[in-house]
């Protein structure tokens, strides 16, 4: 965000120009939207190639485009030198289940989360205003913090950094160590000296598997600028209602952006069972001897997605106290002043008790003040959890045919649920 002469600029695809110098008087009238992914070098050269508008559409031409790249080479490489079929390798091309679901299954997915994400999101901003979550007094430092947001998304050097990292580590030490299988395959073979690739393995080494880690990484770059979002958005002092019927002082709209990362859980649950299923149809593996990598995989997408909430616990916990002790106050008072007038030989001789109002006022402050005791101090639900678990497990679940017969899983499965 930059300001000149009273204009202030969100970003290079939003902009608001206050006629006016009140140094808030466009995150109050009309707040920008918020996106993780409207950003970036890439987002930019994705514009420029007609791959991408401002409002990430055209997400079918991407993940077409983006998926050949990193996987038609590779066919082509691999039926060239004999690879694609066949048992001169032991993992040729076309039975690499990897491959297919990382750049035809995992790909896409990465790509249609950021329109996911970034339709969910856009509207935070505008929620926080129209909730009045946010008192004068923070207006300033909540502007702050979305600008910082902003720019951090719009880093050049981030992005620079992530490709050094997809080289760097992802590629040199990550794939070659511990993704790579032990034996031959089409995209290289073992040697005394370390794995040598092939032609195919020359593009995918150095190509394609950089497009998607870069794709990867880029999306846990995203969710370090979310979690710090909230992280720095919990600090500041928020009007949160304790009687709120949302049982989170008014900021469930933050617990509900969870839904929009579904998507991204599925990616991964995907790379994981197409990393699994190489080794059980290559390797003699078995899906029962991969349980911690399984149960590793969902806590890392719970801990990734939901995780960042927990930064509101302590606020909600004092906004709770608070308004336990005042509300206890208030219903105090009432309650004794009915009891005074109602049972204790006060009773107006005019006011009937049938059809008082005092009855239902009573009722309500018993409402009131059981809001304000159900009120949750952790901004997240059983039901995020499960949405975020069978997101990751789907992909996988497919893998359990290798264990038993699909008539067998499906008998499972119906004694399990029914």
């Amino acid at each position: 965000m930059s300001s000149d002469n009273g204009r202030i600029t969100w970003g290079p695809e939003m902009k608001v120009r206050a006629p006016e110098p009140s140094p808030h008087w466009s995150l109050l009238q009309n707040p920008p939207d918020f996106s993780l992914v409207l950003g970036g070098p890439l987002f930019q050269l994705l514009r420029r190639a007609h791959l991408s508008d401002d409002a990430l559409m055209m997400v079918r031409q991407r993940i077409v485009v983006i998926a050949l790249i990193a996987w038609l080479p590779l066919l082509l490489m691999s039926a060239f030198q004999g690879q694609l079929y066949g048992s001169s390798v032991s993992v040729p091309f076309l039975l690499d289940i990897e491959a297919h679901v990382r750049f035809l299954v995992a790909l896409p997915l990465l790509i249609l989360a950021e329109l996911v994400v970034h339709r969910r999101m856009r509207p935070l901003l505008q929620q926080f205003i129209e909730r009045n979550l946010i008192p004068a007094e923070s207006l300033e430092k909540f502007e702050a913090v979305v600008a910082s947001a902003f720019r951090l998304r719009n880093s050049v050097l981030a992005e620079v950094l992530l490709i050094c990292i997809v080289y760097g580590i992802g590629i040199l030490f990550v794939w070659r160590h511990y993704v790579a299988l032990d034996t031959s395959t089409w995209y290289a073979t073992p040697s005394p000296t370390g794995p040598r690739l092939s032609l195919a393995g020359m593009w995918y080494g150095y190509v394609s598997l950089p497009i998607f880690q870069f794709l990867l990484c880029r999306w846990y770059f995203r969710l370090f600028i979310w979690t710090r979002f909230l992280f720095q958005v919990s600090r500041i002092e928020l009007s949160l209602v304790p009687t709120h019927p949302d049982h989170l002082g008014g900021l469930s709209f933050i617990s509900g952006q969870v839904y929009a990362f579904t998507v991204l859980a599925v990616a991964h649950g995907a790379l994981l069972a197409g990393n699994l299923a190489n080794r059980i149809f290559f390797l003699g593996a078995t899906l029962t001897a991969f349980k911690i990598e399984i149960a590793v995989v969902v806590i890392f997408m719970m801990c990734m997605i939901l995780g960042p909430m927990m930064f509101f616990a302590p606020r909600l916990a004092e906004v709770r106290r608070k308004g336990a002790r005042e509300y206890g106050v208030l219903a105090e008072r009432y309650v004794r002043a009915f009891d005074t007038k109602w049972l204790r030989n006060q009773t107006p001789v005019n006011e009937p008790l049938l059809g008082s109002g005092d009855i239902q006022s009573l009722a309500d402050m018993g409402n009131s003040f059981a809001v304000v005791q159900n009120m949750r101090i952790v901004p997240i639900k059983k039901e995020d959890v499960l949405r975020i678990a069978a997101a990751t497990l789907a992909p996988i679940v497919p893998l359990a045919l290798t264990m038993m017969s699909l008539e067998e899983l499906l008998k499972t499965l119906f004694g399990v649920l029914f």
